[in-house]
């Protein structure tokens, strides 16, 4: 069997990837099998296990997907002038625009993590990669003077995920939960908790590290 090209394994995995996270947001962590993924990719369990050895891999897979997706966002984020604009778009791709299965499928891997050792590390990381983002990213806003908040920056952080967690739930389990109302509320919740500064858009954007390291 002739190699496949490098772009055609990336687009295959890609795809496999795709199926897994249906599967896992549709049936739960544990019902999914592999053979599951394998049907809902349309590939052989030997194509799947050149790619993934279990759905371990296949959650470190997603993880690191999802961590990459959120860093090239996030740079946008860091560099633009008007950094509340590019927070709310982040908002409104994470809980407007994505499909809801990514929640529910985040939400299953969240519950696993308690469970499993390994699934757990993987949760965190990506977990701390987020938070640590965040954390610099107002702290350069801070000694910049465009941002004022009365909490210290670690807590605003702590409050700013707690936040973005809460969204991501209802979005998962509330069939009502209604974001084109909710995200410019709470968009309008955390300019009040960084205590935007006036000229804060005149001033440099900032060129965070986070996001590329």
């Amino acid at each position: 069997m002739p190699k496949l090209k490098p772009s055609t394994q990336r687009a295959r995995r890609e795809h496999i990837l795709d199926a897994a996270e249906i599967c896992f947001a549709r049936s739960g962590f544990h019902r999914t099998t592999m053979q599951d993924i394998c049907k809902e990719a349309s590939v052989s369990p030997g194509a799947l296990y050149v790619y993934f050895a279990s759905k371990e891999d296949l959650i470190a897979g997603l993880a690191e997907r999802d961590r990459s997706d959120f860093a090239e966002r996030f740079a946008e984020v860091s560099a633009t002038p008007d950094f509340m604009q590019a927070l709310s778009g982040l908002g409104t791709h994470y809980f407007i625009d994505e499909p809801a299965h990514k929640r529910t499928m985040c939400l299953e891997i969240g519950l696993e993590s308690i469970r499993n050792p390994r699934v757990g590390e993987i949760y965190r990381s990506v977990d701390r990669f987020v938070a640590e983002s965040f954390e610099k990213l107002f702290t350069q806003l801070a000694e910049q003077g465009r941002i004022a908040p009365d909490l210290d920056i670690p807590t605003l952080t702590k409050v700013f995920s707690t936040l973005g967690d809460g969204m991501f739930m209802r979005r998962a389990l509330d069939p009502n939960f209604d974001p084109q109302t909710l995200v410019p509320a709470v968009m309008g919740l955390i300019g009040k908790l960084l205590n935007v500064q006036p000229d804060a858009n005149a001033k440099t954007p900032v060129q965070s590290k986070s996001a590329s390291q």
